[in-house]
């Protein structure tokens, strides 16, 4: 049995490396092999397992395996490079990276094989087996030596990100079978006697150590694969019994897929269940008939002719009686390892176990049901989001509560509002989509503290982008979390964002607020224009620009390129993409990085129902307060005054201010001159004005990021002043960690409104 540290290593041998792609490195082999490993796996057993399950023992062994091994992370594409594996230090760092790099869950390795010097080999293959053998209908020879996963099992596990969106659309169930009457939890795929058998041929793409029985010390029935092991296919009995209906079907389906068979369904009811070869009467007898024994409550084979003893008439991909359930009940382990699992990854899984090769519509249905049975029932997770009257007193929104009804609904925790007080005065707005199975839209407002340290204020659970959901968040978020003054709002140029924020009632109109784009959001709308990263870079460098010189210097190249470039720039107003024009509100803040940010590690959650995913939410929260607490506290307890993003960011400056001259020519205001003396190899005017009295320096460092510059520092330094006083508030530590250690609250907002898509 695999732990639950355990996870997926896809494992090639074939193809090369393929350098210079988008994402770096690259592996060209389609055909990669699926192998279990965990933190603690040795690398001669990693080479044991790949050659095992290559069939090659004794035939090949393994040099060394090359690692792809991701680098940083661009704008949510994953950069790639290659590592050599040699060892167990070296094993190492693939467990590290995996941690690390929580956007790569499957890495990826290349295994160069060599030859190794045998014997003559020989094959022996019993051709004697008949019906119900080893050796089935549609099945080549070959395939008992030694039959490689399907191709593109490792398809969509590196793919683009935004593929994951086809995750959710609305996908109806019309399978019409009768699996499901019962209690979904119940489900499972054992009987009470009995086993059941998994191909050998199958074995390429190991997933039976991540089986999980929910009847321990039971057989577990007609599965894919025998509990033990075992090679023959044992037929039902007359007096076997099941938990329930679901799971006697699910062990006639599993039974009839693993003969390469079909049957059809005779009668079927709350009481009985009988079921005949679609060959019945031209030459088969297969029949089973099950009823309920209603004083046990179990359900019991009452009649059985069997085995069967018709032949396929054809080959086919696909299986009838592979349905969203028989895959649920499959991929159960693989969700509840990680519920953001690609469905591509889970249809090549499905497909490399049983064999048969299901719709992408199926997979997608199986894998709603897998989530609702581990983390409740879709439509049951909406009604257990709590109503007003259970809410604390302090709750605002007033509106009455109907079951499965609601269009909004705002989450926030009073320690994260009462923390943003002490946070730099701006928010970073965003949305992200759900992919359950009824959708929806999840919007973020996230904040930043002096020490750079993420801090979501407030979480909308919404149908879907537009102006109408966004307009209900800002609002609220006005109202009742971010009241203050002054206030910076960094975005996208969402048309839904720019309705709601132009609002005249909306609250957030200057001088009460600010809106700002994000800068790579600019720029990629740009690129849908102009192509070419150098004029992309020379937008963004432009952008980022702290002083009018500065930004004209890269304009003009810029102008230089294309003037068409400048013009479409022009037509942005530059206190919504330039730093120089912003007066300082951004901190620094050139994009929506921190609420991107916080959209990456909720990625794994967006696929759960609401209620899990607000439990899931609010428990990192919990846990996010704990260790910034502590952290805090450990901090306060050296006696830190000010954060230690700043005080780096000091440090560093101090070594630059010793290249400076400083000119003193107005001691009473505290104005100074500074001249450069030795070039500090970044953009220079050569001479710059410092005001220590208005915070304030030609370079514009001192406005931008609301602490010294090397310049100012070197002003302080020459006046023998303490540069504490000229540093903003946001960057003091005690109160930010005062807000830290309170206790968690967790509020709910909602309204009553029309349904949300997909509700009953």
């Amino acid at each position: 049995m695999a732990s639950e540290n355990s996870f997926l290593v896809l494992v090639h041998h074939r193809g090369s490396i393929k350098r210079k792609t988008r994402s770096g490195v690259k592996f060209t082999d389609k055909d990669p092999l699926c192998i279990i490993v965990s933190p603690t796996t040795s690398y001669d057993a990693l080479v044991s397992s790949v050659l095992a399950k290559f069939g090659l023992e004794g035939v090949k062994r393994v040099k060394k395996f090359f690692y792809r091994i991701p680098t940083a992370v661009l704008h949510d594409t994953v950069k790639y490079d290659c590592f050599t594996i040699g060892s167990d230090e070296d094993l190492q760092v693939m467990y590290l990276c995996r941690r690390q790099f929580l956007e790569v869950r499957t890495p990826e390795l290349l295994a160069k094989l060599v030859d190794v010097a045998v014997a003559s080999p020989s094959f022996a293959v019993d051709l004697s087996g008949n019906v119900g053998d080893e050796v089935r209908y549609g099945e080549h020879l070959a395939t008992e030596l030694r039959c490689p996963t399907p191709a593109g099992v490792g398809e969509g596990l590196f793919d683009d990100p935004d593929d994951d969106d086809v995750e959710s659309d609305m996908i109806a169930d019309n399978s019409g079978d009768d699996l499901g009457t019962s209690d979904p939890r119940r489900a499972t795929g054992g009987s009470i006697s009995g086993t059941q058998q998994y191909p050998p041929h199958f074995s390429s793409f190991d997933l039976d150590a991540m089986r999980h029985d929910e009847h321990p010390g039971q057989p577990a029935g007609f599965g894919p694969r025998d509990t033990e092991g075992s090679a023959d296919m044992t037929e039902f009995q007359v007096g076997q019994q099941f938990w329930d209906k679901d799971e006697a079907l699910l062990s006639v389906k599993t039974y009839s897929i693993c003969r390469r068979v079909q049957y059809k369904v005779v009668e079927s009811d709350y009481r009985r269940y009988v079921g005949k070869c679609s060959e019945f009467g031209n030459g088969c007898i297969w029949l089973i008939r099950l009823s309920l024994r209603q004083r046990k409550g179990l359900w019991e084979v009452k009649q059985y002719n069997g085995p069967h003893i018709c032949l396929a008439t054809s080959i086919s991909s696909d299986h009838r009686s592979l349905d969203y359930h028989v895959i649920a009940k499959f991929i159960m382990p693989m969700v509840r390892a990680d519920a953001s699992v690609n469905i591509k990854v889970l249809l090549n899984a499905t497909a490399a176990h049983f064999g048969f090769r299901p719709t992408y519509r199926r997979v997608w249905m199986a894998k709603q049901k897998a989530v609702a049975i581990i983390y409740r029932d879709w439509d049951e997770s909406y009604n257990e989001l709590p109503s007003p009257e259970d809410l604390p007193c302090s709750s605002w929104g007033t509106a009455g509560r109907v079951p499965c009804l609601f269009s909004e609904a705002i989450l926030d925790v009073l320690p994260c509002i009462e923390a943003f007080r002490h946070c730099k005065p701006l928010v970073s707005i965003d949305g992200t989509h759900l992919y359950g199975k009824y959708g929806g839209t999840l919007l973020v407002a996230i904040a930043q503290d002096g020490n750079s340290n993420i801090l979501p204020v407030a979480f909308a659970l919404v149908e879907g982008e537009n102006a109408e959901s966004w307009s209900f968040f800002l609002s609220h978020l006005r109202q009742h979390v971010t009241p203050q003054p002054g206030l910076l709002v960094i975005s996208d140029r969402h048309n839904g964002i720019k309705a709601a924020l132009e609002a005249p009632d909306g609250g957030w109109l200057p001088p009460a607020a600010y809106r700002a784009f994000c800068i790579w959001h600019v720029a990629a709308n740009f690129a849908l224009t102009f192509k070419g990263k150098d004029a992309r870079r020379l937008l963004v460098n432009a952008a980022y620009a702290k002083t009018e010189v500065e930004f004209e210097y890269w304009f003009d190249i810029l102008r230089s390129e294309n003037p068409a470039m400048c013009e479409w720039a022009n037509r942005i107003e530059y206190s919504l993409w330039t730093q120089y024009c912003d007066e300082g509100r951004r901190f620094g803040h050139m994009t929506t990085n921190i609420s991107e940010c916080v959209n990456s590690i909720l990625k794994g959650v967006r696929n759960l129902p609401v209620w899990s995913l607000v439990k899931a939410t609010y428990g990192r929260l919990a846990e996010l307060f704990v260790r910034k607490g502590r952290e805090a506290e450990a901090q306060l307890g050296t006696r830190q005054q000010f954060s230690q993003y700043l005080v780096k960011c000091i440090e560093a400056n101090l070594k630059t201010a010793r290249c400076f001259t400083v000119i003193v020519y107005d001691r009473d205001n505290s104005e100074y001159t500074v001249a450069e003396t030795t070039p500090t190899g970044s953009f220079s005017l050569g001479s710059y004005r410092v005001s220590l009295a208005s915070q304030t320096c030609d370079c514009g460092y001192f406005q931008a990021l609301h602490f010294l510059c090397p310049h100012a520092l070197a002003c302080c330094a020459y006046s023998r002043l303490t540069w504490q006083p000229y540093v903003h508030e946001v960057y003091r530590l005690v109160p930010f960690s005062v807000s830290i250690g309170w206790d968690l609250h967790l509020q709910f907002r909602r309204v009553s409104g029309h349904r949300m898509t997909g509700l009953p």
